[in-house]
């Protein structure tokens, strides 16, 4: 039995069939009208623009920052830090658990976003902040001795910042990599500048330096807060005058002191 015979292609159209399309002439035969029409472009870039300004909202004020060396250089003087308080190593500095956002991100109540308790959970976590525009009386630190209202001036802070959210300002980063700061906290009805109170309780002198102090805009303010506390005799101001040594020249005495020993051996 014979199979029907099938028409076929000639070779002419075979071999037009099997000859290389360039790709100019396939974009010439494409439709891209459309890809302009403005029900396709409007879409498409809304949704491009939407997610560029998502990410830079979460870089530049969601993303958590776990110590002070990770802080990038454009936020001083522009962006503030928003944390809780994980300890008070001194009078003037503690330690700060970044959370961005605070409660509305889900600090504190969402899983995931619980600031650690534990001692060795905060290890490389936190921020260390340094008090903006005042000096506490020191403490031992180095074999030093404690200077006098060192203890009242460390458990005030306690008291004041333990466990509690606070807002920072940032300015710089100084020479022990701390974040030096001017620290707000919510009591009660209304935000306190930490800074200012310290110097109001006479728990605190406005620091004194030759170059380094920062005070934001506050600087006219804090001095104003140290002349009411010795004025009223608070804190640190209640001794005698002639007895009286600000944490600026004790530091500067026991350099001295230790550029001696360190001469005599």
């Amino acid at each position: 039995m014979r199979w029907p015979s099938w028409p076929s292609k000639s070779s002419q159209e075979t071999d037009d069939d099997r000859r290389p399309v360039a790709w100019t002439e396939s974009l010439n035969t494409t439709d891209w009208t459309h890809y302009t029409e403005p029900r396709q472009v409007i879409p498409t870039l809304l949704l491009t623009g939407t997610t560029l300004l998502l990410i830079h909202l979460y870089r530049s004020y969601l993303r958590r920052i776990p110590e002070a060396a990770n802080i990038q250089p454009a936020f001083f003087r522009r962006r503030s830090l928003f944390g809780r308080v994980t300890s008070v190593g001194d009078g003037d500095n503690f330690r700060l658990f970044h959370t961005p956002g605070g409660r509305l991100s889900g600090w504190g109540w969402l899983p995931g976003r619980m600031v650690p308790e534990k001692r060795e959970d905060l290890k490389d976590r936190t921020i260390h902040v340094r008090l903006a525009g005042i000096d506490a009386p020191e403490g031992a630190h180095f074999g030093r001795p404690p200077q006098p209202y060192s203890t009242e001036a460390l458990n005030w802070l306690r008291a004041y910042l333990m466990h509690r959210r606070v807002r920072a300002y940032i300015y710089k980063r100084d020479q022990y990599d701390r974040v030096v700061a001017t620290v707000y906290v919510r009591r009660g009805l209304f935000r306190r500048d930490v800074g200012l109170e310290m110097l109001k309780t006479g728990l605190a002198t406005v620091y004194e330096a030759k170059s380094g102090a920062e005070f934001g805009t506050l600087e006219d303010r804090y001095r104003r807060a140290e002349w009411w506390a010795k004025a009223r005799r608070k804190g640190m101001w209640a001794g005698k005058k002639a007895e009286f040594e600000s944490p600026r020249a004790y530091k500067t005495r026991m350099g001295v002191m230790e550029e001696g020993k360190s001469d005599q051996r």
